[in-house]
């Protein structure tokens, strides 16, 4: 399923339309890609897989606790681990050797965020050991950039955090929420749409309550400004 990898410039459109793992099998040297959402409160929203070794890959350092997908949520940065052999997998013994049986050879994963907050990751894998080249990392991140808010509004929808979730400006939200949502278009210079979208991207990642974010922006004691700082 992988390609050779030569496009490395950002591509001008979207042709994928709403498939956010396509573009990193079609423009990255890997041969599979999952892409989940997980929040602090360990909620997880497993968003697409390529394949079902992708697909499991994802699930087992979920269940395990170990592997790339849980250095990106730590760190906020990429995980590149060219090779799974011993004793390259040394710092995840059950997860290396899962992935062996899976005929996995290399991992790579890659930060989802929303301003300052690591939502998620984006796993890639591939069947033979070796680095990803710096213009491939450079446009894997590009391409993480890229489906950021449409995987995490994919994954709030997923999840129902909010029974039923409400477009901005709904009559029905409450006065807290409208306010937190002005209060943040002011922060940071942004859209309504953007501000609210931040908001609910913030909710999911603490694992709390729209509204209960909401108040805290209301009250000062969150402002957005620090977080995208």
């Amino acid at each position: 399923m992988s390609n050779s990898g030569t496009a490395h410039e950002d591509p001008p459109g979207w042709p994928w339309g709403d498939d956010l793992c396509r573009p990193f099998v079609d423009l990255l040297p890997v041969t599979g890609v999952s892409i989940s959402v997980i929040g602090r409160s360990a909620r997880r929203v497993s968003l697409c897989a390529s394949d079902s070794v992708a697909a499991r890959l994802e699930c087992l350092q979920f269940e395990l606790g170990e592997g790339p997908q849980w250095v990106v949520m730590l760190t906020g940065e990429p995980s590149l681990n060219a090779d799974l052999s011993p004793p390259h997998s040394a710092n995840w013994p059950i997860f290396g050797a899962c992935a062996a049986q899976l005929g996995v050879a290399a991992v790579f994963a890659f930060p989802i965020t929303m301003g300052a907050v690591t939502v998620g990751a984006i796993d890639l894998y591939r069947r033979t050991p070796g680095e990803l080249d710096p213009a491939s990392v450079a446009l894997a991140q590009s391409l993480a950039i890229r489906v950021a808010a449409t995987a995490v509004h994919a994954a709030i929808r997923a999840a129902d955090q909010e029974s039923p979730l409400e477009p901005a400006g709904s009559p029905t939200m409450r006065r807290e929420v409208h306010q937190a949502t002005g209060m943040i278009l002011a922060q940071l210079e942004t859209t309504a749409t953007e501000a609210f979208s931040l908001l609910r991207a913030h909710a999911f990642a603490s694992g709390r309550g729209v509204e209960d974010v909401a108040k805290d922006v209301v009250a000062r004691q969150l402002d957005f400004r620090r977080l995208s700082g």
